[in-house]
């Protein structure tokens, strides 16, 4: 078995997401070609340690990138070749301090404005429910609790289950929704087809469950496809891809300028709960994060927010009254511009 093919295999064993596999894959293959084709097993802490500096270097990547690879490469010596990488110390990407993107209540109204359909509810759910993409493309149909107005997030980061809000706004949508979701799977029952891909070893505990209703996608592609990793015929869910595309069309007509992804939504929910007075260990627990520390980023989101960086006011705004206003002549049409004023 080739190697790349061991280490797919591997993966699958340890439950990896098929994302991960993919990642993993493409950062192998870029190792051993920037290595002029050698095996790994003939390379070690120092062949590692230069092309992580490369990355770093030459590369210019971020440090996420390149912890990445890292990961992919220590994952291969460790669980398929059965050897110590070695040591290494090579140049590591500095780490940004950013803040998260967050969106202001009416910006989110006006992106949900612009999208229709199942994308509008599947943002909807992402901002009520602070959802990652990746959780609410998989919601299955027995994730779903309408009366409770609840979700469950399974295997979400780091393989742990959560509930989380189901916000009453998407009530009605959402039972749309399941009644359409309802009415396909019968269908696709019908001309035989109806399985989905369950996870780990659930279809061998409970062969009839990859036909049931209930572990069916919820936001379910329009078509059948072929699983990339078995091979057989199914109802997948959306592809992460086309929300994207829609939100960023939404963006657009809403004419935000701010650097929108679906991670946005998630942004600004725990934001917006904060500011709402919701203590932190509840938006932790909402969030699925492990450590608290990681919910913490949103305190300094809020704490900079548009009140004043930590509070602080402006000296500008101080002095008002102290000198005259801005008058109706000071403003300037849409489009004109402003005359350099003169030297003479």
């Amino acid at each position: 078995m080739k190697l790349i093919d061991q280490v797919k295999h591997r993966l699958r064993a340890m439950h990896y997401s098929y994302r991960t596999e993919q990642s993993y894959v493409r950062w192998l293959v870029r190792f051993i070609r920037f290595h002029k084709l050698q095996h790994p097993i003939n390379m070690g802490g120092a062949e590692i340690e230069e092309f992580l500096t490369d990355l770093a270097v030459r590369g210019r990547v971020s440090a996420t990138t390149q912890n990445q690879a890292l990961s992919a490469i220590v994952f291969m010596y460790k669980h398929v070749l059965n050897r110590d990488p070695g040591q290494f110390n090579a140049v590591r990407a500095k780490r940004p301090q950013r803040l998260p993107v967050v969106l202001s209540r009416k910006e989110v109204r006006a992106i949900l404005a612009g999208m229709r359909g199942v994308y509008r509810l599947m943002a909807e759910v992402m901002y009520g429910g602070g959802l990652r993409m990746q959780g609410c493309c998989q919601l299955r149909m027995q994730d779903v609790d309408l009366e409770r107005g609840q979700l469950i997030v399974r295997q979400g980061k780091g393989q742990k289950d959560r509930a989380t809000i189901l916000p009453a706004a998407c009530i009605e949508t959402m039972d749309q929704q399941l009644t359409w979701r309802r009415t396909i799977h019968e269908q696709d029952l019908a001309d035989g087809e109806g399985r989905v891909q369950l996870p780990y070893a659930i279809e061998r505990k409970y062969p009839k469950a990859a036909r049931s209703l209930g572990w069916q996608f919820v936001f379910a592609s329009q078509k059948l496809s072929r699983d990339p990793r078995t091979g057989r015929r199914g109802r997948h869910y959306v592809h992460p891809s086309s929300v994207q595309r829609a939100i960023k069309r939404a963006v657009r007509a809403a004419g935000v300028v701010k650097r929108v992804t679906s991670h946005a939504f998630r942004h600004s929910f725990a934001t917006h709960l904060l500011e709402g007075g919701y203590d932190i260990r509840t938006i932790q627990k909402l969030l699925g994060h492990k450590d608290v520390r990681t919910t913490m980023i949103y305190t300094h989101v809020v704490a900079e927010g548009a009140k004043g960086v930590l509070g602080v006011k402006s000296p500008l705004d101080t002095i008002e009254g102290e000198f005259p206003g801005r008058n109706a002549r000071d403003t300037l049409p849409t489009g004109r511009i402003i005359d350099p004023p003169s030297c003479t």
